[in-house]
């Protein structure tokens, strides 16, 4: 799933393509932004914050949230897409190739100068240029909720997602059910930042240093199978900041106490 590793790399990618052209195809598929047209304005670059994209053009900026299972594919002008067209959210094109949107939960376009009003919110992250581990953990340390919901809070940490939380969480012994106050929100911040700038470059994230399929987590998506260290039966549960953002959590009952 789309997690801070993943939208960097769509970034960097989106870049390099289409950074310095200008746009030849620009289509948005959304209802509030259908008719708006950047064709001819050049291309200055993309950027990644937490799991936000944002594509500046012209004077303004194209803004996509993945979501689940969203994705941006690039293709040659005219190449078949390997996607249906009702699936298609927007499209950015040049000369020579085209940024095509699939699946994507948010599509905006706001004024450049007016970015801070979409991403302005989000907390530090570590796969950015500004990244501030110190007050990420104040922001973790100052959260009332359990450890797991507030790492999945983008207020406090931006980037990370349920996969990263599950697995963090293991790497460092905790229960997900854990008080934020309680933990050791340096040493997990610490971790968090390395493991995801290790995955930033990879195609396929891991955990456990193994990149062999089905062998990449130590806990997330493994409910009801031995643990990799101790054997004991991975369990899984649900917790969210409220019954509508519940997400699926997963743990040993020996190694996190």
């Amino acid at each position: 799933m789309p997690e801070g590793d993943t939208v960097f790399r769509t970034a960097r990618r989106l870049h390099e393509t289409l950074a310095g052209h200008t746009v030849t195809r620009f289509d948005l598929r959304v209802p509030r932004a259908a008719t708006a047209d950047l064709t001819g304005q050049t291309i200055h670059g993309c950027v990644a914050r937490g799991k936000h994209l944002l594509l500046r053009i012209g004077d303004d900026t194209l803004h996509s949230h993945l979501r689940m299972e969203g994705a941006w594919h690039l293709y040659a002008p005219g190449q078949k897409w390997r996607h249906p067209a009702f699936r298609v959210r927007a499209i950015v094109g040049t000369a020579h190739r085209e940024a095509v949107g699939v699946d994507i939960a948010e599509v905006e376009l706001v004024a450049t100068r007016d970015e801070d009003r979409l991403v302005g919110y989000l907390g530090p992250d570590p796969l950015g240029p500004h990244w501030d581990a110190p007050e990420a953990a104040r922001r973790l340390q100052a959260d009332e909720r359990s450890i797991h919901v507030a790492l999945l809070d983008q207020r406090n940490v931006a980037g990370f997602g349920n996969e990263y939380a599950a697995e963090l969480l293991f790497l460092r012994g905790i229960l997900p059910t854990t008080p934020a106050a309680s933990v050791d929100v340096e040493a997990l911040v610490a971790l968090g930042a390395r493991v995801i700038r290790a995955n930033r470059d990879r195609h396929d994230r891991t955990f456990t240093g193994v990149a062999r399929r089905g062998e990449t987590d130590w806990v997330y998506g493994r409910a009801g199978q031995p643990c990799r260290r101790c054997g004991t039966l991975i369990r899984r549960g649900e917790q969210g900041a409220d019954p509508t953002r519940e997400r699926v959590t997963f743990w040993c009952p020996n190694c996190q106490k």
